[in-house]
């Protein structure tokens, strides 16, 4: 759906034009409250109980990622007109796709739904304090504006549905079939309409320009998060790694877009957009080599010979 709406978008600009900003907060609320209903108090009583690789991610979440996106556009030269965009996308919580990505990849999936409720809940504070730090000098940011829009658009949904999991079952058990649909719908929205507003500066050289740092951020993202966690000194399990590696890869760049057309500009939300994308392809991709049984240490040994088969033939 993801690399569908992308295309459609581009292809041809009027299936998403149509989708104002005003339209984004609505759409985004409808992905958080999915992300909602899922959880329950004794998800949050977990984090006590887990407190090392609940720290690893969201620290992954918070600090390396933020600080790795500046880096990789300077070192890229990012046009101006996307650079604040980029950054911001860095600043942002998890993705709810994380979650089925670490279901795909037998990784822990209740780590990865903790991990992105709590980056998702903080974000209220943390992403206009990081945004302010890191592009305040290149752009104005209204960290207090910026704390109510997500207020409203993030942690009133999420709360919603955990009110609505924990008193009123019933109705849970009526609106969850239908929820993922409703969330891809709305992601599709988010995606499709900077996209297809933008479709000129995206197909122009400065947005060709802009696809390979956003590459090399979410490839050095999986990368950094499942090593991070395979420290000597943190020695976390194997599918507690594959968990905050995508975790690490995939944060929630629909929030980036509806805070960058708000606060930054419309062409600012097109790394958001471009980031969707990207790491949902890639996500699911790495998701479903792991799901397989296979190992990235593994991939060498599938391209070249083993020497014992030479042996012993």
């Amino acid at each position: 759906v993801v690399a569908a709406t992308a295309v459609a978008a581009l292809g041809n600009p009027a299936t998403f034009s149509w989708v104002s900003k005003e339209y984004y907060a609505p759409a985004l609320g409808g992905i958080m409250l999915s992300i909602g209903i899922k959880l329950s108090i004794d998800d949050f009583a977990l984090a006590f109980k887990r407190p090392v690789p609940l720290t690893i991610g969201y620290m992954a979440q918070y600090i390396v990622k933020p600080l790795m996106g500046v880096l990789i556009a300077r070192a890229f030269g990012m046009p101006s007109a996307f650079f604040a965009g980029f950054v911001l996308t860095c600043c942002v919580s998890g993705a709810q796709l994380s979650s089925y990505a670490s279901f795909l990849s037998k990784g822990d999936v209740a780590l990865s739904i903790l991990l992105t409720s709590c980056s998702t809940i903080s974000s209220v504070v943390v992403t206009p304090v990081l945004t302010g730090l890191l592009i305040g000098s290149v752009v104005p940011v209204d960290g207090i504006a910026m704390a109510k829009s997500i207020l409203q658009v993030v942690l009133v949904p999420v709360t919603l549905g955990l009110l609505l999991n924990t008193y009123a079952k019933a109705v849970v058990n009526v609106i969850q079939p239908v929820m993922p649909f409703v969330a891809m719908l709305c992601t599709s929205l988010c995606i499709g309409s900077p996209l297809a507003i933008n479709r000129s500066k995206i197909l122009s050289s400065e947005g060709f320009l802009l696809l390979l740092p956003i590459v090399t951020f979410h490839i050095a993202a999986f990368i950094v998060g499942y090593w991070i966690s395979k420290l000597p000194m943190l020695r976390q399990e194997e599918p507690v790694c594959r968990t905050i590696s995508v975790c690490t890869g995939m944060q929630s760049s629909t929030l980036a877009g509806l805070l960058a057309t708000q606060f930054l500009g419309s062409s600012q939300a097109v790394p958001a957009a471009c980031s969707v994308v990207i790491m949902a392809i890639f996500g699911l991709t790495l998701a479903s080599y792991w799901g397989n049984g296979l190992r990235i240490r593994d991939i060498g040994s599938r391209f070249v010979p083993q020497a014992s088969a030479g042996v012993s033939s």
